[in-house]
């Protein structure tokens, strides 16, 4: 999702219906702020939730959100769906518009979702140069040999895309449960890749996005609001 973002003088001009020439002289005389501080540059980039005021009138305060939900099995990772349950449905009555999905997770997977309105926060953590690690517990039906391990490492070759996946580390937790960890999220990828061993997944459940855990106080459906350290944290170095 690209971000909304326009220069000020821009932005002035249309929420002021004025000449964009006329701007300069509106910043000279200490007229405007952005986000709380006096604006001097109108080149300066205005997005969505940049905070502007003009002789002590509110011209935007928009508020990012930030939401992590415990998805259950059985619900859509949508915003809307003719046929499932989505994502939205299990939200509280009062929450913020225009949400989107970061990283989805198909109908019968479970685990940690992220919910924004913030297209730069999304964007970043989807980015492939960001290298946000994404951490599963998965069930499947057959053992894993050495073989599975050191494949997973190496990354499979998906001929339909023409690509070969990441690295991807995979690590035994018994014979028939693993932790795997990717850092890119192609089309139901887990499952494809142990489908190559003839591995079927019964049950793919997401516990972490780079440092942030699935809240264990949250129950399947239930979600709340990530703090501004939270928010921050899934992009710290020690992730890579």
């Amino acid at each position: 999702m690209k971000p909304k973002r326009s220069r000020l003088d821009r932005f002035l001009s249309s929420h002021l219906s004025i000449k964009r020439k006329d701007v300069r002289l509106l910043l000279a005389q200490g007229r405007v702020k952005v986000d709380h501080r006096c604006a001097n540059d109108i080149q300066q980039l205005v997005d969505e939730y940049t905070h502007v005021q003009f002789d002590g009138q509110v011209l935007q305060d928009k508020t990012p959100s930030y939401i992590q939900m415990y998805k259950p099995q059985g619900v859509v990772s949508a915003t809307k769906d003719p046929k499932h349950r989505t994502v939205i449905d299990l939200l509280p009555a009062e929450h913020p518009d225009n949400l989107h999905i970061v990283g989805r997770l198909d109908l019968n997977s479970t685990g940690l979702l992220l919910l924004t309105n913030d297209g730069r926060w999304s964007r970043r953590i989807s980015e492939p140069g960001s290298h946000i690690k994404k951490r599963y517990l998965v069930t499947l039906d057959n053992p894993v040999s050495q073989v599975v391990i050191d494949v997973f490492a190496e990354g499979i070759y998906f001929s339909f895309e023409d690509i070969t996946t990441r690295p991807v580390s995979l690590s035994l937790l018994d014979s028939h449960t693993a932790e795997v960890i990717l850092q890119e999220g192609r089309y139901h990828q887990i499952k494809r890749m142990f489908g190559h061993f003839q591995i079927k997944v019964l049950s793919l459940h997401r516990t972490a996005v780079g440092n942030l855990l699935l809240d264990c106080d949250l129950a399947e459906g239930q979600s709340r609001h990530l703090t501004a350290l939270e928010v921050a944290s899934i992009f710290d170095r020690d992730n890579k």
